[in-house]
């Protein structure tokens, strides 16, 4: 019995300082900051992860602004100078930043990423209301920038090229919305426009849009993916 408990703390001290140098950037989505983070970011560092939870005017510039000054000043950070790995979690808009980012540079330690809830393929809804004097208003110059047309910044962003997991949610509260978007939605972006070719795994859980990134299958599963490349069964 002693030996058994001796050898669990053992292996719990093991993965601890496993997961020690590595670290986790977080980004929020559009129209939100750092404390719609605070849970995950909670998790992620009980779980023995450096966590940088990053804060950034996602109403004020476009998305390559955006995806250059944010990201680039976060992998500068110090907090995270002795990682030996870097993994992103983004929810919404926050992953066509990464995706912007990672289009022409990658980090020498770059781990893995996970997307909550992302507009991989652009939301109907920008296509409808994007012009829309209060809709500009509410979301800046990025908003405006993530319809479903191929001239939308994550249409002409292509593939992935990096190890990347998708949660999608099939659930939502924002029943005018989902009107614009055909097929099951989260409210703000459709489960089939979450995809992205090139990407690792996709998953589908019965969450709505705001909320992605507080449930707790959801952090269940990305601190997984992160872990181990995968979504659990």
């Amino acid at each position: 019995m002693l030996q058994s408990l001796c050898v669990a703390v053992l292996c719990m001290i093991l993965a601890s300082v496993a997961s020690a140098k590595e670290a986790v950037i977080l980004l929020h989505g559009l129209a939100r900051t750092d404390k719609s983070m605070t849970k995950i970011a909670t998790v992620l560092e009980a779980e023995g992860f450096i966590v940088l939870n990053v804060d950034y005017p996602s109403r004020e510039a476009t998305v390559e602004d955006l995806a250059a000054k944010v990201i680039t000043a976060a992998l500068a950070n110090p907090k995270l100078m002795d990682a030996e790995r870097i993994h992103f979690v983004t929810h919404s808009m926050g992953g066509i930043l990464v995706r912007q980012f990672l289009k022409s540079r990658h980090p020498a330690n770059l781990g893995r990423v996970v997307m909550l809830g992302p507009p991989n393929q652009g939301s109907e809804v920008v296509d409808k209301i994007g012009d829309w004097r209060a809709f500009n208003a509410l979301n800046g110059p990025a908003g405006q920038q993530l319809g479903t047309g191929p001239d939308s910044v994550p249409n002409k962003l292509g593939p992935v090229d990096f190890e990347l997991g998708v949660i999608a949610g099939d659930w939502s509260i924002n029943w005018i919305n989902s009107l614009m978007i055909p097929g099951p939605d989260d409210g703000k972006v459709s489960v089939e426009r979450t995809k992205v070719a090139g990407m690792k795994a996709h998953r589908i859980v019965h969450v709505t849009h705001p909320y992605l990134m507080k449930d707790d299958q959801v952090i269940r599963q990305t601190v997984h993916f992160l872990r181990h490349g995968q979504f659990m069964p």
